[in-house]
């Protein structure tokens, strides 16, 4: 844990500094431009090789593509993302195959996200395992070669809040991580500007212990693109934050640390036997540990704004000023458009796949100081910011 800190402090300052650059030159930017010139400003901003000083703030983050309109972690999501003009895409969660080759799937476990249950072939192959804990039943990436999970097409993760999405069901196949890296490279020249992904090391504890290491896996693939400096516009991201400290001895990406429930513990403490949970890494003290090795963190929102026991908001908390006094970016996740995720004073009606007021959700989330936000509707986010701008 000392080396880790020690070797944080040496490589990280300076990425904090350029993320902390990165919000004061953003904000500083848009000063007195009227609010749709202040976003379009913001939009090229990043696109001229500045590294992440260009990322606008907020940052509108493709949550797994533009998952609210296509089968998450598919290039056909990653594209509409793009083109519905995310900031930054998060290509993808990244899962190891039996092989040892890295894919974007939302879990290990793919009979939500795959049609591989309908397919007989690979009956044998659904089984129960322990996942951080949790005795889950499916099929797992690590029990497929990659020519096995190219054969599967992804489908909807979540039918009866987005049964449109049905529509595209079959339509793509699994992408590898070294496929994305290739994609990100070839959207950036066919669009002329550059596009940014923040992929996520999955369950990385449990995969090591399978002899899966995760992190060796992302680093070699970074490093063979040339993507693993401090200016690479790639930002990796993870819940466990010993994947993060053994991230940033590794490569010199940006590196954020997720955040769930306060009252969670990240699972490579529990294998650990260390006791803390979330609410003690946002303490002032867990803040200042974290920013030792990463730039950033990713916390559920209900971090940044709790929610009472109807559903509705209560008053912020002091997270977003507590990251900011430490040099800390905060990322929260996740924004949907659908009545069910959003907090009950924005909700209309009562159907499950119905839009609520996401408008205004976005406003008052905006308006806490976040750095950016992940959402699987990055059209609205981006429609969010440019009124929030123009306040």
């Amino acid at each position: 844990m000392g080396s880790d800190q020690a070797n944080g402090q040496t490589q990280g300052t300076g990425r904090r500094a350029l993320l902390g650059a990165a919000v004061l030159g953003a904000g500083g930017a848009v000063l007195g431009l009227p609010g749709a010139a202040r976003a379009a400003d913001d939009r090229t901003a990043g696109r001229g090789g500045r590294g992440l000083k260009g990322l606008p703030v907020p940052t509108v983050i493709g949550h797994r593509g533009a998952s609210g309109y296509r089968p998450e972690h598919t290039f056909g999501s990653y594209d509409l993302a793009l083109d519905l003009g995310a900031d930054v895409v998060e290509a993808g969660d990244l899962v190891p195959t039996k092989d040892g080759h890295l894919v974007c799937r939302h879990e290990p476990e793919i009979g939500g996200t795959t049609d591989v249950a309908s397919r007989p072939e690979f009956a044998g192959r659904r089984t129960t395992k322990v996942l951080d804990g949790v005795p889950t039943t499916g099929w797992f990436t690590e029990d497929f070669t990659l020519a096995e999970l190219k054969t599967l097409r992804a489908v909807e993760r979540i039918p009866a809040n987005r049964p449109h999405n049905t529509l595209y069901d079959g339509r793509w196949e699994i992408p590898t991580f070294e496929e994305v890296l290739k994609w990100q490279d070839e959207q950036t020249r066919k669009r002329g500007e550059q596009v940014w992904i923040y992929p996520e090391t999955k369950h990385p504890t449990y995969f090591r212990k399978l002899g899966l290491g995760l992190e060796e896996r992302v680093a070699k693939l970074l490093r063979k693109y040339g993507k693993d400096g401090r200016n690479s516009p790639v930002i990796l991201q993870s819940f466990e934050p010993t994947s993060i400290q053994r991230l940033n001895r590794l490569v010199d990406n940006p590196l954020v640390v997720l955040l769930s429930s306060a009252n969670s513990r990240p699972y490579d403490f529990v294998e650990a036997d260390d006791p803390r949970t979330v609410a003690d890494l946002i303490t002032p003290k867990g803040l200042r540990e974290i920013a030792g090795y990463a730039q950033g963190i990713g916390p559920t929102l209900d971090l940044v704004i709790p929610k009472k026991a109807d559903g509705t908001l209560a008053e912020p908390t002091t997270l977003v000023s507590d990251a900011h006094k430490v040099g800390l970016i905060l990322h929260p996740y996740t924004m949907r458009n659908e009545n069910p995720f959003l907090p009950a004073e924005y909700r209309k009606g009562g159907a499950a796949d119905a839009y609520g007021d996401v408008f205004g959700a976005f406003k008052t989330y905006f308006a806490t100081g976040i750095d950016g936000v992940f959402t699987d509707n990055a059209d609205t986010g981006l429609l969010a910011r440019a009124e929030f701008l123009d306040r």
